[in-house]
């Protein structure tokens, strides 16, 4: 119990275009408008500027080479809809919650996720 196993620490592989251009296109084009006002067919026609894309790609890369979250994908937005037919509105059973999440934040960790699972 005592001796503990040290493991080879491996380097983090940067981000490439491709996986943020696979992890974009499976975003619904008629999702809602995100914290900062976009929408995903917005988001793609963006990034089909390899400049964007390039930007994009370093974002994510730095954001991992520094062990740093920008503090602008952390914020949200909730907006609360009340469910219809309901008489009383005084339990939070009845409302239905939306959280607006940066789209660049979004698609970050959707990469992130997708190299942690395969």
């Amino acid at each position: 119990m005592n001796e503990i196993l040290f493991k080879l620490v491996l380097e983090w592989a940067p981000f490439s275009t491709e996986e943020l251009k696979s992890a974009i296109a499976k975003y619904n084009n008629s999702s809602t408008f995100g914290l900062n006002r976009m929408l995903w067919k917005n988001f793609k026609l963006i990034v089909k500027d390899d400049m964007y894309l390039n930007i994009f790609v370093n974002i994510a890369n730095i954001c991992i080479n520094l062990d740093y979250w920008l503090s602008h994908f952390k914020m949200s937005l909730s907006i609360i809809i009340p469910k219809p037919n309901k008489t009383f509105y005084d339990s939070p059973k009845m409302f239905s919650l939306i959280i607006l999440l940066n789209k660049l934040g979004k698609l970050i960790k959707k990469v992130i996720r997708e190299r942690l699972q395969f």
